[in-house]
Formats: C-alpha cells, structure tokens, sequence
C-alpha cells in the first residue's frame, strides 16, 4: 500500500496512538497526520490511554510496554468496542496474550509508512 492508498484509508479517521516513548509518539502522531488521520493522544500511560478509548475512536495503535505497565488493558477495552488496532513494539510475539495472537504487530524500529499500511488493513478488516 503506497502513501496514496494510505492517506485515502485515513483520511479523516480518528485514531488513538499510545506510545510512552515522547520522541516516537510525536513522530508517529506527525507522519499520521500529515497522512489525513486525526491523532487521539498521543497516551503514554494505561490510565490515559483507557481514559481516550472512551472517544469515537476509527483505530489505534498501541505500543505494548508503557513504562513498566502493559497496554493489554486498553488492548481488552478496544476489542470490546470492536475498535480495531495494531499493536507496534519491540517485543516478540510470545509477549502477546493468546487472546489479541491475530492482531498484526509490526517490531519497532518502524517507519509511518509500515504503521499506515497495517493500521489501513485493520480499518478494512484485513487485520
């Protein structure tokens, strides 16, 4: 999917990135923007995280340590919702709870491009 296809999946979608990491966050947070999507967050912290998962939210991208915490609570919360999400991080695949082993994760370090790509799937259901 090239930056074309990935601006038109995100255009105007509202999506939640939770990134404890500043430099990233803001980067990221950025180069979806400027791709037509309307960041939620950047939340570094579960608490917040939770707090933004209660808005309309399109999708979301969710780093999965924050600081310590993991975000699979904001993971359970999103699913509830049917909202769907990826999840971006530097752990492998055995980090990740049997139940959420279907949602794609992309090993940082990663590009905007890669993350529009997968979070593009996901709004499309081809998670």
């Amino acid at each position: 999917m090239g930056d074309v296809a990935a601006e038109s999946l995100l255009q105007g979608r509202r999506l939640l990135v939770v990134e404890d990491e500043y430099f990233v966050a803001a980067a990221l947070s950025a180069e979806l923007m400027d791709l037509g999507a309307v960041v939620v967050g950047p939340a570094a912290s579960v608490e917040r995280a939770l707090a933004l998962a209660d808005e309309a939210l399109d999708g979301a991208i969710l780093d999965i340590n924050l600081a310590g915490p993991a975000v699979f609570p904001v993971a359970e919360a999103l699913a509830a919702r049917r909202v769907p999400f990826i999840f971006v991080t530097g752990y492998d695949a055995t980090a990740i709870p049997q139940a959420f082993a279907h949602v794609t994760r992309l090993e940082k370090p990663v590009d905007a491009a890669r993350v529009a790509c997968a979070i593009g799937r996901a709004l499309t259901g081809g998670n």
